[in-house]
């Protein structure tokens, strides 16, 4: 078998003729068809029986390029302000809690990684429990509920002292390690702990929520299931053990996060290296 990669370029000049040819047709006749082309390619060298390789790592790039995003209507300098307190304080409870007592632990990076998906959440698509056909519902990563904790106290819906209870049994005034909704119903909507749960839940109450769609129990919208997570997470097999359903199903109404932080527990992701 032909190597995946040839170690040299055996026509540099060749090579560059047709990089330019696919800048051309990308420029004059735009992305969808040099997308035809290069399907259309492909599949005439596999006929043709030439070796191509599968690669399942793609290159640190968003999706949709930058000249293609929409501006942010919320204004930047405040929102940037405010996660940097959010993020601040979520630091600062963990640590405050550690010196109480190094065994009750907690996570940092989680969060700290993830405050601008989670405040750009927050103010610019989650819909509240006001909104006509009712609110978003949003699975939490479980690590990240220091985060939270730091929002909601910024918002007046915590206090000092109860953060100052974080992972700790103080007669009902701490905070619970993760989302725990039996623990503390006013405030968590969905467990998301052990890892995994939240995305497997998530995938069955979008699957839900259609199904009392199509039976007209609850008016059609573009009410939406948010999962968040992170990349370590997609090893356990709950993350993953449904997406089939959600495939199959076509949930256009489940938003699946992930953050790519490339960091788990026990050392870094397995797969996101390149």
């Amino acid at each position: 078998m032909a190597d995946a990669i040839p170690a040299t370029d055996l026509d540099p000049e060749e090579t560059r003729e047709w990089q330019d040819a696919l800048a051309a047709v990308i420029e004059r006749e735009g992305e969808e068809r040099a997308h035809y082309l290069l399907e259309t390619l492909i599949d005439q060298a596999r006929r043709n029986g030439t070796f191509i390789p599968y690669r399942s790592t793609t290159a640190y790039l968003n999706t949709i390029p930058t000249a293609k995003e929409p501006k942010s209507p919320g204004d930047a300098s405040l929102e940037w302000r405010i996660r940097s307190l959010v993020r601040w304080n979520a630091l600062a409870m963990v640590m405050r809690a550690n010196r109480t007592s190094s065994e009750l632990g907690g996570h940092i990076a989680s969060f700290a990684s993830a405050a601008t998906l989670y405040d750009v959440g927050f103010n610019h698509f989650w819909r509240g429990p006001q909104a006509e056909n009712g609110a978003d519902l949003v699975f939490f990563q479980g690590h990240s509920a220091p985060g939270i904790y730091a929002r909601a106290f910024l918002e007046g819906r915590l206090n000092e002292s109860q953060l100052e209870g974080f992972r700790q049994e103080v007669d009902g005034q701490g905070l619970s390690s993760y989302p725990h909704p039996w623990l503390m119903p006013d405030f968590w909507q969905f467990p998301t702990v052990s890892m995994g749960l939240g995305p497997i839940q998530a995938i069955y109450q979008a699957r839900f929520m259609r199904y009392m769609q199509n039976r007209e129990f609850i008016p059609h919208s573009d009410r939406k299931v948010w999962a968040f997570m992170g990349d370590g997470e997609m090893d356990e097999p709950e993350s993953t053990g449904a997406l089939g359903l959600a495939g199959r199903e076509r949930l256009d109404n489940l938003v699946f996060v992930i953050n790519c932080n490339l960091q788990r527990l026990d050392g870094p992701v397995r797969g996101n290296g390149k």
